[in-house]
């Protein structure tokens, strides 16, 4: 490759193949899909190579698309390493940490926890990547991660922090119509509003002991937020962790007492970035903080 190779046209190549189009890719990327489009063409001109084929919205890796895919994700992994070996030696209080959590969690538990940070490093700036699907810290997509599931892989360091406690809740006008249900059979008589794939939301239901079905789902969402607004707009029941429905009084809990939806909450970073100080800093901050929540 001559001196006029671009990594972010690379870049580009990969989440393209990774997600599959054009505009998948832009999302991924944060850019827009004419912005992927020209890169993609640019590193086409730069290799004298057509990558894909076109066909309608679908792209197809050519035969030498295929031979670069395997070239560019060994140059990503080098590059990864490569940032984060610099990235953990790095004994400076300011910069930038991507801290990633549920949009739930990003909306109201980070804010707090983040102003007390500010206090001790005013100087240092902290991005919360609000999203619901597990962000890898492999690719650096994200230097802290706040998961409700144990990381497998050995790089990465995981602190089991606390086991919070959670309940069903509805919001007052939805037990104003619908009643409050008394006992755990009471629940298939009521509405539930389902997050990401229902199919899912049912076992996990299931798997609590909770008798929700297909039928009791009578609306949903991919975010967390939306669920929140739509319960307490009366739309139907949903399990919430007690720390943040403490903090809308129209909200009540259901089955106190009987149901106990408690789930893990793990922090977690690359091996590498431990070694920082500042990355130590917001991770040790985030633990304290979380475990007396």
């Amino acid at each position: 490759m001559d001196r006029g190779f671009d990594w972010n046209h690379m870049r580009a190549f990969l989440a393209t193949v990774d997600a599959g189009s054009l505009s998948a890719a832009a999302r991924q990327l944060g850019l827009t899909q004419p912005t992927v489009g020209r890169q993609i063409t640019a590193l086409e001109q730069e290799l004298k190579l057509a990558l894909f084929e076109r066909t309608g919205r679908a792209l197809q890796l050519t035969d030498a698309g295929a031979d670069l895919l395997a070239q560019a994700r060994s140059m990503s992994d080098a590059a990864a390493r490569i940032s984060l070996m610099a990235q953990g030696r790095t004994q400076a209080l300011d910069g930038t940490i991507r801290v990633t959590a549920s949009d739930m969690m990003s909306a109201y538990v980070l804010p707090a926890t983040l102003m007390q940070l500010r206090s001790v490093a005013p100087r240092l700036r902290v991005d919360v990547i609000a999203a619901n699907d597990i962000r890898d810290i492999l690719k650096r997509e994200a230097d802290i991660a706040i998961r409700h599931v144990r990381p497998t892989d050995p790089d990465l360091i995981a602190r089991r922090i606390s086991d919070a406690s959670a309940h069903l809740y509805a919001s007052k006008s939805y037990v104003a119509a619908h009643g409050m249900p008394q006992a755990i059979a009471d629940l298939s008589d009521h509405d539930f509003i389902s997050m990401g794939n229902d199919d899912a939301f049912v076992a996990a239901m299931e798997e609590r002991g909770l008798p929700v079905g297909h039928d009791n789902l009578r609306a949903g969402s991919t975010s967390g937020i939306t669920i929140w607004e739509m319960l307490r707009r009366g739309f139907g029941i949903f399990p919430m962790s007690d720390h943040i429905a403490a903090q809308f009084d129209d909200v009540v809990r259901l089955l106190d007492g009987v149901t106990d939806l408690r789930f893990p909450v793990w922090l977690v970073t690359h091996r590498d970035l431990h070694n920082s100080k500042r990355i130590r800093l917001v991770f040790d901050l985030l633990a304290d903080v979380l475990a007396d929540q």
